[in-house]
């Protein structure tokens, strides 16, 4: 695909989608102009088994907007989504499986994106080449060479692409950046985020065909072919390197944002270093704490800005008792910032010398609505900085993500009781390794200094070439080796 010219890669394309499958690019509706005030955005959402359910619920209601196609690999929950949007927006939407069909639309204006990680870059660069703009669910890619190929293709192509990242929207945190930002509250030391969600076992599945009513080639799409399998369908792909990329490219990518945000000038970090494990529930009630799933459910990831550490924390273990008696950690999503004055959280400022809190004495402008409201607003206006969560902003802190992950896959295990290198006594990385451990001493009784923890490679990298230095089996992680005809192209 990477030599293919932008006619001979649509063309192909447009062939595997089928009999009359032809994209067309030059002159359609949405190819650039501006949409008038009365005029209506018509919208296709790819994805309706989980949070597409959101997105078309949010479109649907909003005045000038209708969604007018449903893309589901799936068949199956095809009749009662297309009910759903009759009920909301009193039209009947066209269901398809393959995104390359609703694209073949002329009066299709945009797309929103909620379907696997692993489709989320190919359904984004495949939209803007057909003249559509794009609202993509987190994490806009699902490896870092796919993040970039969406930054070009929406500026060669002149789209508004809006990531999923619904911080962004939120005053309280714009304040908190801006805050940082300003000086006032002191030199920004630590930025911390915490994705620590109910992420326990999904057992053991078999193999087996594929339900009739769903395409399992369709949803495999960039990955490689194998037997379906129902731990992959619906949900559970999150926990699999194949199509997801785990809690922290999950809930985390919102607070991984966040936490860069807040970072002035933070793009991507000079070095990377991420450890934990997956560790479940077992029926014997001991080792082996395993399940079918591969990533990390417990997992405490370090970047290194120069000035600052951006920590994140994903402790997954959370409000489930395996041993009578245990009490019950809780939940955690939040985003705090330290500095060398005290600890700022959304639009609070808590000193470290009175432990007093105030408000943020910081102005900040909001662009309109919300942020689906937003994409619709900029789908009009044509103008990117209009937006909430722009595609450069979706690269990076996806990015971030994929870089921790590289890391831990990277690593090797190493005894329990191991001291972690290099950041090691930072005391908010310690913190955080302490709930890991006590995260698995209260819900699964488990000592982690009796067995063995992933301990992540130490990777340094170019933020500017958007390389690794010096470590070559971690560049190939950047990318995937993909499937035809669902490769990511060099050149968008």
């Amino acid at each position: 695909m990477s030599n293919l010219s932008r006619r001979s890669f649509l063309k192909r394309a447009a062939a595997t989608a089928g009999a009359g499958a032809v994209f067309t690019i030059a002159g359609t509706k949405s190819s650039g102009s501006i949409l008038g005030a009365n005029e209506t955005v018509r919208i296709g959402v790819a994805g309706i088994n989980g949070r597409g359910q959101s997105h078309m619920s949010e479109f649907s209601r909003m005045p000038g907007v209708k969604v007018t196609y449903l893309i589901d690999p799936d068949t199956s929950l095809h009749g009662s989504r297309a009910k759903k949007i009759q009920e909301l927006g009193g039209n009947t939407p066209v269901c398809v499986q393959d995104i390359r069909k609703a694209l073949e639309d002329k009066n299709l204006d945009a797309i929103s994106i909620a379907s696997c990680n692993h489709w989320h870059a190919l359904m984004t660069i495949w939209a803007c080449q057909a003249g559509k703009d794009v609202y993509v669910e987190k994490p806009m890619s699902h490896n870092v060479f796919e993040g970039r190929k969406c930054v070009e293709a929406a500026e060669k192509y002149q789209r508004i692409v809006q990531h999923g990242t619904q911080g962004r929207s939120s005053s309280g945190w714009k304040k908190t950046a801006a805050a940082i930002a300003s000086g006032k509250y002191g030199k920004l030391r630590v930025s911390k985020g915490y994705a620590s969600k109910v992420r326990w076992g999904i057992g053991f599945k078999k193999d087996e065909p594929a339900p009739e009513t769903l395409d399992f080639n369709l949803w495999l799409g960039p990955a490689a072919r194998r037997p379906f399998n129902r731990n992959f369908v619906h949900y559970n792909w999150h926990w699999f390197w194949d199509y997801g990329n785990g809690e922290i490219g999950n809930q985390g990518v919102h607070q991984m944002d966040i936490a860069r945000w807040g970072i002035p000038g933070g793009t991507l970090p000079k070095r990377v270093l991420s450890m934990g494990g997956r560790w479940v529930d077992s029926t014997a009630g001991k080792p082996p704490f395993t399940d079918q799933a591969e990533t990390p459910n417990m997992q405490v990831t370090v970047y290194d800005y120069g000035d600052c550490l951006l920590v994140f924390e994903v402790a997954g273990l959370n409000n489930k008792t395996m041993i009578e008696g245990n009490p019950k950690p809780q939940t955690k999503v939040a985003n705090e910032f330290y500095t060398t004055k005290g600890v700022l959280t959304s639009g609070k400022f808590t000193a470290k010398d009175t432990g007093k809190s105030e408000s943020l004495d910081v102005d900040v402008k909001m662009g309109p609505g919300g942020q689906f409201e937003n994409f619709i607003h900029g789908v009009r206006s044509r103008k990117r900085e209009d937006l909430h969560a722009d595609v450069l902003e979706a690269h990076l802190s996806s990015a971030l993500c994929h870089l921790g992950n590289i890391s831990y896959r990277l690593g090797e295990e190493v005894p329990g009781d191991t001291p972690i290198p290099v950041f090691g006594d930072n005391e908010e990385v310690q913190k955080s390794w302490q709930r890991i451990k006590q995260g698995l001493k209260d819900a699964l009784g488990l000592d982690l200094a009796s067995t063995r923890y992933q301990l992540g490679k130490l990777l340094e990298f170019d933020p500017e070439q958007e390389r690794f230095v010096g470590n070559e089996a971690a560049n190939r992680l950047l990318t995937r080796e993909y499937r035809e005809p669902f490769a990511v192209p060099e050149t968008v």
